[in-house]
């Protein structure tokens, strides 16, 4: 019968609205662009240091204002207008991108310049983030979160084919003319944006001036929402350590392929592509079936340890076979992720998302940076491999003790129609 009335609410619901396209589309251009210029300075990086350790420290810095940045914005953008924010933070990042890309045209670029770059883009996604967040589950209708997460995972995934794009542009002509593409992609996503029609509720409940009395009011309310709501605190803990791992797991893979096979890093882009073709597959499934709503948390939980072990043996196997893995590993990762996205945003009303979000992103970037840095130092005296087997054992435990062991809390979220 609640299967009956999920299919009711989506044939009355239609999923692809005026709202939901232009925010799609945004998307897609953003994304594409960032790809390109994302995984290139990655490159530039390794190349101009030619240390795991410095690599580790330029994610870390871009990182760090993730720390701190959401859980400040989140009040804010439970009480102002995130439509507004994110298109306002767009047409900024495409302003910077064109600064980038003049500075180091000109010959001013070094590895200081990097990480002050790092911190100032950092900031700025890290408050776009959890705007967007908070902004794209009010433009779903009713009855359609699911098939609209697999749309946003499926999008992230394509980004993937232009990481190859990405290697052979700054192979040939450098990270300047990349720079210049993501100006462009972030001026059309603005422009896109700001024809987004939405209202936004929590904004005109709000008469009073927010000043900091009512900021620090509003901050309270959500971090006390978060501790009422143990299924929530339990998935956002879980996710923390989940991101340790992680950081330490994306911080190493392409060092590791860079530095013990020649052209390195196209090996890393055909072998780690797999996992973006299994998202994709995933994506599609999910678009078009719907797992059981009863089983969605024991789904879930089994992705988690089974990724865990996947993982953590993953360097260790032939490149023919960690192919065959890192498929499987896209599928697995794009089902647990839809299960709980789609779960939680579904379940946190309008008003307290902003906060919610801020919080999430807070706690699953402090993990992530721990673990980027950690791993980063510990290469050092350890072998990579050994390294990352030992952050999977730990995701490993976490998956069985937190989420396993706490089953009763998370399944109210996760066993959800959504």
């Amino acid at each position: 019968m609640a299967e009956n009335t999920a299919t009711d609410k989506q044939t009355a619901n239609p999923l692809w609205t005026k709202n939901f396209t232009i925010i799609t589309a945004g998307t897609v251009v953003s994304m594409l662009g960032n790809a390109i210029a994302g995984f290139a300075l990655g490159l530039l990086v390794l190349d101009y240091t030619g240390s795991t350790f410095l690599y580790a420290l330029y994610m870390v810095m871009y990182n760090a204002p993730k720390v701190i940045a959401p859980t400040l914005a989140g009040p804010f953008l439970d009480k102002f207008s995130r439509r507004k924010t994110i298109y306002t933070l767009d047409f900024t990042s495409a302003a910077l991108y064109g600064i980038f890309a003049w500075l180091i045209v000109s010959g001013y670029f070094n590895y200081g310049f990097l990480i002050m770059g790092c911190l100032l883009l950092g900031t700025i996604d890290s408050i776009y983030q959890v705007a967007y967040d908070s902004f794209y589950p009010m433009l779903i209708s009713e009855g359609n979160y699911t098939k609209a997460y697999s749309i946003q995972s499926t999008l992230e995934s394509l980004t993937v084919f232009m990481v190859p794009v990405s290697a052979f542009l700054y192979n040939m002509v450098g990270i300047a003319p990349l720079f210049l593409i993501n100006m462009v992609s972030f001026f059309i996503a603005a422009v896109m944006e700001t024809q987004i029609k939405k209202e936004e509720t929590y904004v005109k409940a709000e008469e009073e001036s927010f000043g900091l009395a009512q900021y620090k009011k509003t901050f309270v309310e959500g971090v006390s929402y978060l501790r009422q709501e143990r299924g929530l605190m339990i998935i956002t803990l879980y996710f923390m350590v989940s991101m340790f791992v992680s950081g330490a797991f994306s911080t190493i893979v392409l060092p590791y392929f860079k530095m013990n096979f020649d052209n390195g890093e196209y090996i890393y882009i055909f072998t780690m592509g797999w996992t973006m073709v299994g998202r994709l597959l995933g994506g599609a499934i999910h678009y078009k079936i719907h797992y059981p709503t009863q089983k969605k948390f024991a789904i879930a939980l089994t992705v988690y340890i089974t990724l865990s072990l996947i993982d953590g043996f993953l360097l260790y196997l032939p490149l023919g076979i960690m192919v065959v893995f890192c498929f499987a590993e896209g599928i697995l990762g794009v089902t647990s992720y839809n299960i709980r996205i789609s779960a939680t945003q579904s379940y946190v009303p309008d008003e307290r998302k902003g906060r919610f979000n801020g919080i999430f992103q807070m706690a699953t970037t402090l993990g992530l940076l721990a673990g980027q840095f950690l791993s980063g130092l510990l290469t050092v005296f350890v072998p990579e491999r050994a390294v990352v087997s030992g952050f999977m054992a730990l995701n490993l435990i976490a998956a069985i003790a937190l989420m396993g062991g706490n089953r009763k809390y998370v399944k109210e979220i996760y066993n959800r129609q959504a």
